[in-house]
């Protein structure tokens, strides 16, 4: 679970911001607070605000301390995405800090970068004492690099020769320690493991082009998935009435004339059974997934049967159903695991391609449903959804630019509304801001640049 998320002078972010899940005052929808080691956190967040306030970059840069995480590399263009608007912060430092719940303990991340290089960098936990506990601190003198690992790690003679060779050998100046560590067999490092897991499998970050990573195996082999995804794709009326896999083998899919890939996919699978490659027909933008099954390499293939005008299965590719019925389909594997498991999801532009009611009847669902066990935080321009019996006030946040063209970011608990106001009409008609500035439109005269001549 996300608890809260804290960054400065990265893309339209000039002054520290945070962003946080954690209850306000709000006595509604108790059901949409998870209880974590003492901790209460929000299971549900919107993000409004015009275009350009900022709403995917706060997206955009959880998503970028992730990767930094998981492929243990500052990225060259990090630089260049700093806030640009204001002279003095091209010289100082990018600042990002991340808290969450993982495996019964709170953990806390936080890095300072500048050039390509990391200033300072810091991790610890919270576990069952409620103390936080360093794991490590990373600093940068502006000559050299120290490490400060928790105290029984620094008590082992034997340690203080890792620490060494960390600090002199191993470790880069562009190179998080984070990563590092993941990597070194030491059980003294199993909270970095813990934290590593969790950015790997438990945050996930959708944007408007995100695919689903091999649909078609988790509908083949995910217990029950296949009867959700059926079920919920036909509650929304699409036309399909059956999700169906085909599988061959990797011999009858690619066919003789392939010979060499198929060896090397092959030799690939057999050396990491658990693997899963994905190859995509760019012609028909669809999906093969080829796996190991038991020794036996095979690809999977989705097809969506429709009922013809004899009640027969008529089957359709990917790219013969619609841009709205492509855009839920990626969102199956997402629901169904923030129904049954505790992931942490973001999706960037929820409502994109999907009708209103539709989007409506998922979030309120998902909202009223006191079994779910995951954590859903989207961006949206959708107004129907600002509704207070489908959120708490303090689940839903807006994002501004101020004068100096830097995002502000705001929750509409600041407001104090009471549960009966429509907070709809509210925002639509200015009372919080993040809405469009559209000054005198109707007085643009948009003809005067229309040429005389063709």
């Amino acid at each position: 679970m996300l608890i809260r998320f804290t960054l400065k002078n990265l893309f339209s972010f000039k002054e520290e911001t945070e962003f946080n899940l954690l209850p306000g005052r709000v006595k509604r929808l108790n059901h949409h607070k998870y209880e974590r080691n003492g901790v209460e956190i929000l299971k549900l967040t919107a993000l409004y605000g015009a275009n350009g306030s900022g709403k995917s970059n706060l997206i955009r840069s959880i998503s970028l301390l992730k990767m930094m995480l998981l492929n243990g590399v500052i990225p060259n263009s990090l630089s260049s995405q700093k806030f640009k608007l204001a002279k003095a912060t091209l010289n100082e430092p990018t600042e990002l800090a991340i808290e969450f719940f993982a495996n019964n303990s709170i953990y806390y991340y936080s890095i300072s970068i500048n050039d390509g290089m990391i200033l300072d960098e810091y991790f610890s936990s919270n576990g069952k004492t409620q103390e936080d506990e360093l794991i490590f601190h990373r600093k940068f003198d502006g000559k050299k690099t120290t490490i400060t690992f928790f105290k029984e790690f620094e008590e082992v003679t034997e340690n203080q020769t890792l620490k060494k060779v960390i600090e002199t050998d191993l470790l880069k100046p562009y190179q998080p320690l984070f990563t590092l560590l993941n990597s070194i067999s030491n059980d003294a490092f199993i909270d970095i493991r813990v934290a590593y897991e969790w950015f790997n499998r438990g945050l996930t970050v959708i944007y408007p082009f995100t695919k689903p990573n091999s649909l078609a195996h988790q509908i083949d082999a995910k217990i029950g998935f296949k009867e959700f995804a059926n079920e919920l794709m036909c509650s929304f009326n699409t036309g399909i009435a059956n999700l169906k896999v085909e599988v061959k083998s990797i011999e009858d899919f690619f066919g003789e004339d392939n010979q060499t890939d198929i060896d090397e996919i092959k030799s690939e699978l057999k050396n990491n059974p658990e693997k899963i490659i994905l190859r995509r027909i760019k012609t028909e933008n669809e999906e093969i997934v080829i796996v190991n099954d038991d020794g036996k390499i095979i690809a999977k293939r989705l097809f969506f049967e429709h009922r013809g005008e004899k009640n027969e299965n008529v089957e359709f590719k990917l790219n013969e159903e619609s841009d709205g019925t492509r855009r839920l389909l990626e969102y199956l594997p997402a629901w169904n695991d923030l129904i049954n498991f505790t992931p942490t999801f973001i999706i960037d532009e929820i409502e994109r391609s999907i009708h209103p009611l539709i989007i409506k009847e998922l979030i309120e669902k998902f909202s009223k449903d006191e079994a779910t066990k995951g954590q859903l935080i989207f961006s949206t321009h959708e107004s129907n959804l600002l509704d207070q019996e489908v959120f708490r006030t303090d689940e839903i946040w807006f994002t501004e630019k101020n004068t100096l063209g830097s995002t502000k970011l705001y929750s509409l608990s600041d407001f104090k509304e009471h549960n009966t106001i429509d907070i709809r009409k509210g925002y639509l008609n200015g009372r919080y801001g993040a809405i469009p500035f559209l000054g005198n439109l109707q007085d643009l005269n948009w003809n005067k640049y229309h040429a005389d001549e063709e």
